[in-house]
């Protein structure tokens, strides 16, 4: 495969994967924030965002790249943030956010410097809670990692998302991911590559295991050229679903295959990488208010990817229909989950249980909690939660004594439960 390679001196094309993946990017950018400075007590939150292929700026028709959609968006939040502090009687916050913008060719490099310049002294004037400093690099993104890594450790952050929208897949090594991901506690990144450059890879480097994916699609290694038909298939969908997730499952706590619903079918993939369940529970419910940008084929309960693909699995893009059948699901899946550890879990521990393993919105994983007849969430005090949106961290989800379906726990199949 040919890689593609942005000329930004005479304005790049804003592709339609592109434009998908920067809706999410923005939202998750504001809802971060708004999520991480939510504490009474708190003066201040320090984070650092790495672009390592920052391209010039703004495409071909005036719509920004992601160095502007991350100031913007840091923009709107602390202003958020702020005024609904106020509203609170609270102090106001002070954000301070490093920017490494990187990328390889010198000319997208120079271009958006000029870009960033007048955005980034309106968003100083307009926004004075918010404090920028940003730093360029012109470098292959691995050549460049060890100085960025220093200009991190120097700065001491412990908050840090890596944006590596790369052309193929080759640009990042997965080392590089793990090291950014064992490296800073509070680490994020969000990668792009195209499918069919990780194919090329893991064709070299694990054939035999490739070959076995993809042996209930009829193809053989050799067959791999043949895939660009089949990639607007479901079929298809959830079997490269599979294969990303076991190719990158290892590289952090939380890791989410989707791939950009592209109406061309599914070539782009978008993962997000987090140490934290929470990070990966905003993520969910920012693919759902964005329905339809991403896509994801398998269960839509918990254990997402445990299905059989020649029999299970639908199409799950997010959507109302979706959360419907996710909300069915997680109303048997979730009692199945706590008799796995007795008849008790702590909310936190039920959290970092599952959301590795669903792409269901928060309010549907609390709906199928409380309105199920065989659970009752135990507030630290003793007393029961009655609504979905009061479920609290430090509660317990407990079985009731009396069940109504007992013996459907004991009979479910490793698949995750009867069939629908």
């Amino acid at each position: 495969m040919v890689e593609k390679r942005y000329e930004w001196a005479d304005g790049a094309k804003l592709e339609e994967h592109s434009r998908r993946k920067h809706k999410i990017l923005r939202e998750y950018v504001f809802d971060y924030l708004t999520v991480r400075c939510k504490l009474p007590q708190q003066e201040r939150f320090r984070l650092a965002i790495v672009d390592g292929f920052a391209g010039g700026g703004r495409y071909q028709c005036g719509s920004p790249g992601s160095p502007l959609i991350f100031i913007e968006e840091l923009k709107r939040a602390v202003e958020a943030v702020n005024t609904q502090r106020a509203v609170q009687g609270l102090g106001a916050v002070e954000v301070e956010c490093l920017l490494v913008f990187n990328d390889t060719s010198r000319d997208a490099i120079e271009l958006l410097k000029t870009h960033i310049a007048p955005i980034q002294a309106e968003a100083s004037q307009a926004c004075p809670r918010l404090h920028l400093r940003v730093e360029y690099l012109n470098e292959f993104f691995e050549v460049a990692y060890p100085n960025i890594k220093r200009i991190l450790g120097q700065g001491r952050y412990r908050s840090v998302i890596f944006n590596l929208d790369q052309c193929g897949h080759s640009h990042v090594e997965r080392n590089t991911i793990l090291d950014i991901m064992h490296s800073y506690p509070a680490a994020e990144i969000f990668y792009t590559f195209v499918i069919s450059s990780l194919l090329a890879f893991l064709q070299k480097d694990q054939p035999e295991r490739l070959r076995a994916q993809l042996d209930h699609l009829g193809l053989t290694r050799n067959d791999i050229q043949a895939l660009d038909a089949l990639m607007s298939q479901k079929e298809w969908l959830g079997t490269a679903e599979k294969i990303v997730f076991d190719a990158f499952r290892l590289c952090a706590p939380y890791v989410s295959p989707f791939s950009i619903n592209n109406p061309e079918g599914w070539r782009y993939w978008l993962i997000h990488f987090a140490n934290a369940y929470r990070a990966r529970q905003v993520y969910n419910n920012i693919l759902h208010d964005n329905a339809s940008l991403q896509a994801h084929f398998g269960r839509s309960g918990l254990n997402m990817l445990s299905y059989d693909p020649k029999h299970d699995g639908m199409l799950y893009l997010f959507d109302i229909s979706g959360r419907a059948s996710a909300k069915d699901q997680l109303f048997g899946d979730i009692p199945r989950l706590i008799t796995e550890s007795g008849d008790a879990m702590p909310v936190m521990d039920f959290y970092e249980s599952i959301y590795n393993i669903t792409p269901a919105h928060a309010d549907d994983v609390h709906a199928a909690i409380i309105e199920n007849p065989d659970l009752e969430v135990i507030t630290p005090a003793g007393g029961e939660r009655r609504k979905a949106n009061t479920i609290g961290v430090d509660d317990v989800i407990k079985i009731k004594k009396q069940i109504s379906f007992f013996p459907m726990f004991l009979n479910a199949g490793k698949n995750g439960g009867a069939k629908e």
